[in-house]
This record gives C-alpha cells, structure tokens and sequence, in this order.
C-alpha cells in the first residue's frame, strides 16, 4: 500500500499553506519525507526551482526547512534559552557564549512579539502554548526558508491556540513559507492563505482560506462533493510528489 500518490504541494516564500485531511490521509508521511525523517519512493522536493535530495533532518536543514512535531522534543530540566540553543550554541574562543544566546533569545523573542517568562525559566514550569512557542522559536534560530508545524495547537486550550497561531501569523510577515498540518478547521481558516486536502493519500481540494468555507473543506476531506478549484499557480506542476519553493 501507498501513503502517497501523485501528491504536489507547492508553498511560496511568506505563505501559509494549511494541509489537512482525515486519520490516514497521509499527512504525516508527507511532513516527514519533507523533513527528512523518512525516504521517498519517488518524486522530487524543489526550492527556487531546483531539485534538491533532503535525506535526513540535518540535511533538510542545511537547505533551510525546519520542523516542529507533535511530541516537540523539549527537555523539561533545562531553561528556555538552552533549549533554544540545544545542540546550536553559539561560541567564543572555543567555549559556549551564554551572553550571545541569552542576548539573541530576547531579541528573537522581542521580534516576534511573544509574551513568556523569564528566558531562564525551565521548560518544565511553562504551559502548553509557552511550551509550543518555545518550541518554534527554537526552529527559528536557524533563520529557516520552509517551516513545517505538525499539528501546534492540538492539545491546547482556545486561549493558547490563539496565542500560537498569533505567533504562526509572525512567522509568515518573516518571509517563511509556513506549511500547517492540522485539523481544526477553524484554526486553517483563521490564519492560511491556502488549504491543501489529502484523501487517501491523494491530492483531493485546494482552496484559498478567504474564498472557501469549512462545509467545502470538509465536503473535500469526506469526498462528499466536488472540491473547489485553486487559481492557476504561477508555474507548471513538475513534482510528481511535491515542490516546496522558499524565499528569494
């Protein structure tokens, strides 16, 4: 069996392109062959174009494409600052420079107009959403051109969510092509440019978030009813599993 047929997704520098879809629809293995986590059996990822192989999540880094999963991969007994910085920090003649980290923490934290504790507070003291935000502040540090978000309002209160999604809405106006795996609907709607559906591992909708509703979104997910179609997207199809085009 096949998670993914056929699937293109193209996703353009200061974009959110929401992809969403039911239980098995092939999400996950998507975002991972994206991130590096886990080989394609065919296909191709482009950036600006070129095709590029991703591997591994060191390399999908190297070309600018960061991820955050469900599980965010935190270490409750360390501070905000190191886990930012974890397996990242900066260095002075040889030794880490906690000055740096702590000095770029709060300047990258102040750019994106995030409200947290102390930068010295440990992760094991933080709420969900703080946790979360946290956690893409971390994939940030990197200056990513693609970020890929699985699912960062899941488990999280209507207040939370609205402080990460706030945040997803940053990420954009920095010229980051952001890809948003989820499946609060109302989520999607409130901060996508656009809605990719997967069903059965199929392209099955593409949607711009001001032009559609939830009823159509969820009609494409069911396979209930016709999808509406996407504008023309300014270049021709060429991935046959997908093309991820980052900033210029």
């Amino acid at each position: 069996m096949r998670a993914l047929t056929d699937v293109d997704l193209t996703v353009h520098a200061g974009e959110i392109v929401a992809l969403v879809g039911d239980n098995g629809a092939g999400k996950s293995t998507l975002v991972g062959v994206l991130s590096g986590l886990m080989p394609a059996d065919g296909g191709e990822i482009r950036i600006d174009g070129s095709p590029v192989a991703v591997g591994s999540p060191r390399r999908a880094r190297t070309l600018g494409v960061a991820a955050v999963y469900q599980e965010l991969a935190l270490c409750d007994t360390m501070d905000l600052v190191d886990n930012l910085w974890l397996g990242q920090e900066p260095t002075r003649a040889g030794f880490i420079d906690e000055i740096e980290m702590e000095r770029r923490t709060a300047e990258l934290l102040r750019g994106l107009g995030v409200r947290i504790p102390p930068t010295r507070t440990t992760v094991s003291e933080l709420s969900g959403g703080q946790r979360q935000i946290v956690a893409i502040a971390r994939s940030l540090v990197a200056d990513p051109r693609v970020l890929v978000l699985d699912e960062p309002t899941a488990a999280l209160s209507a207040t939370q969510s609205v402080e990460v999604l706030n945040l997803v809405e940053r990420v954009r106006e920095r010229g980051v092509a952001v890809v948003l795996v989820s499946h609060h609907i109302g989520d999607v709607l409130s901060v996508a440019d656009r809605v990719v559906v997967l069903r059965l591992g199929r392209n099955a909708g593409e949607f711009r978030a001001a032009e559609t509703t939830s009823e159509a979104i969820i009609a494409a997910i069911m396979g209930a009813g016709p999808s509406e179609p996407a504008p023309p997207r300014p270049a021709a199809r060429v991935a046959p599993l997908r093309r991820v085009e980052g900033r210029r």
